[in-house]
C-alpha cells in the first residue's frame, strides 16, 4: 500500500473513531438519563427523546434484522474501497471518516442492541442521533470533495485560453 493510501485511510479511520466515541457516549447518556419514549425540550425548536428505531433512516425497513447488518457490513467495504480510488482528491479523508464513524456507530447498536437509539427530535422530524448527523454530514461532504468548488475552479483554470503575451 502506498504512503498517500495509507495517510489517507488513517486520517479517515482517526475521524471515524472519534464519531463512532462521540455517538456511543451521546447514546449512552440517553439510555441512562432518560426513559424510553420520554421527551425533554432543550429549547423551543429541539427536544431530547429515547427513542429505538428498528429500520434504517426514518424507521425505514423496520425490524431488518441481518438484512440490515449485512447491508451495512458490504456498504463500509464498498465505502473503503470507494475511499482508496479516490485517495487523490484532497480532504476526501473527511467524508469517509464521516461516514464510516456513522454507519459504524449505528451498526454498533443494531449488533449489540438489535435497534438504533435515536434522540435528537426537531419538530415535525423524525428524531436521530450523531451517527446520523455524521453520515449526513459525510454525504454533503462528499458531493463537494467530488463536485465541489476546487474541481471547478480547476476545469475553469484549464478552460481559460493561455495568456497571448500582448
Amino acid at each position: 500500500m502506498t504512503r498517500s493510501r495509507i495517510r489517507t485511510l488513517r486520517r479517515a479511520l482517526v475521524l471515524a473513531v472519534g464519531v463512532v466515541v462521540l455517538d456511543q457516549a451521546a447514546k449512552a447518556v440517553v439510555r441512562t438519563t432518560i426513559d424510553l419514549g420520554e421527551r425533554r425540550e432543550v429549547v423551543p425548536f429541539l427536544d431530547v427523546v429515547h427513542v429505538r428505531n428498528t429500520g434504517v433512516a426514518f424507521g425505514f425497513l423496520a425490524d431488518g434484522g441481518a438484512l440490515l447488518i449485512a447491508g451495512a457490513g458490504v456498504a463500509l467495504v464498498a465505502l473503503m474501497a470507494f475511499v482508496l480510488s479516490h485517495r487523490e482528491r484532497p480532504y476526501v479523508w473527511v467524508p469517509a471518516g464521516l461516514l464510516l464513524g456513522g454507519a459504524a456507530g449505528n451498526l454498533l447498536d443494531r449488533v449489540r442492541e438489535g435497534y438504533v437509539t435515536d434522540f435528537v427530535k426537531l419538530p415535525r422530524w423524525p428524531a436521530f442521533n450523531v451517527a446520523d448527523i455524521a453520515i449526513t454530514l459525510g454525504v454533503v461532504a462528499l458531493i463537494y470533495v467530488l463536485e465541489g468548488a476546487p474541481r471547478r475552479r480547476e476545469a475553469e483554470r484549464r478552460a481559460e485560453p493561455a495568456p497571448d503575451g500582448g
